[in-house]
């Protein structure tokens, strides 16, 4: 059934911003879920089920959802039961529309990102579901911090608007509740409340996608350096938050 998409609350979001952005996560938290009803939080990564521990302490019937690309780690899928069991939580999992996959795969093989880039198949994989997710959605909240990538997360704001995926019928609202805390911060929260984690983290890797396109990190490389480590860094986005590399945004 095609769900008809909300008009989120009309709200400053520049005044938002400037009085937010000094808040702990916590408190943005508790304005975004008081706020919107209709607003679900982006599940993938460490921060993420940062955001998850918090909010469950706010409210215990929080939305939250995760795409499967059908790429992912076997640990990956280990943890998302870790999370869904220990927070009681109705996860979504989303998945890619399967004749879109096919084509891709039947046209270019299974590995065409080492030739072409990684843009068409996080499109086809991850983009798209997240666009029908959002679609109807006044808001979400994702797991951002500033010091993930220097290149395209160093601005972002605890509050934004979404231009990258607003639509005519409704302003989607984005909430970056840790873009301030450092990966440091992060782990500190996992380890003092026993937040699960994903077990790649103990392989050396930081920040975990698809199979084929992670890698783990030596000590003195940046996390994202094992994302797509075979583009430049200004590329190491899947689409999710294009709106970061928008001059201007």
């Amino acid at each position: 059934m095609v769900q008809t998409p909300i008009k989120s609350k009309s709200l400053d979001i520049e005044a938002l911003q400037a009085k937010y952005v000094d808040k702990s996560p916590m408190q943005i938290l508790e304005f975004a879920l008081e706020q919107f009803d209709n607003i679900s939080l982006s599940f993938s990564g460490a921060e993420d089920v940062v955001l998850i521990d918090m909010a469950t302490k706010i409210k215990s019937d929080i939305q939250v959802f995760t795409i499967d690309t059908g790429r992912l780690h076997k640990e990956t899928y280990q943890f998302l039961d870790q999370v869904r069991e220990k927070y009681k939580i109705d996860l979504e999992v989303l998945f890619p529309d399967t004749e879109k996959v096919e084509t891709l795969v039947r046209e270019k093989g299974l590995f065409s990102f080492y030739k072409d880039g990684h843009k068409e198949c996080c499109a086809i994989r991850k983009v798209d579901s997240l666009r029908r997710k959002l679609a109807t959605a006044e808001a979400w909240i994702t797991g951002q911090r500033k010091d993930q990538s220097p290149d395209t997360r160093a601005s972002i704001p605890v509050i934004q608007a979404d231009t990258a995926f607003s639509t005519a019928d409704n302003q989607l609202i984005k909430f970056n509740p840790l873009a301030s805390w450092s990966s440091a911060q992060v782990w500190k929260y996992i380890r003092f409340n026993k937040v699960p984690y994903n077990s790649l983290h103990q392989q050396g890797f930081i920040s975990i996608g698809c199979e084929p396109c992670t890698m783990a990190v030596l000590p003195s490389q940046h996390e994202r350096e094992g994302r797509w480590w075979w583009e430049n860094s200004a590329d190491k986005e899947c689409g999710f938050h294009s709106i970061n590399s928008k001059p201007g945004t």
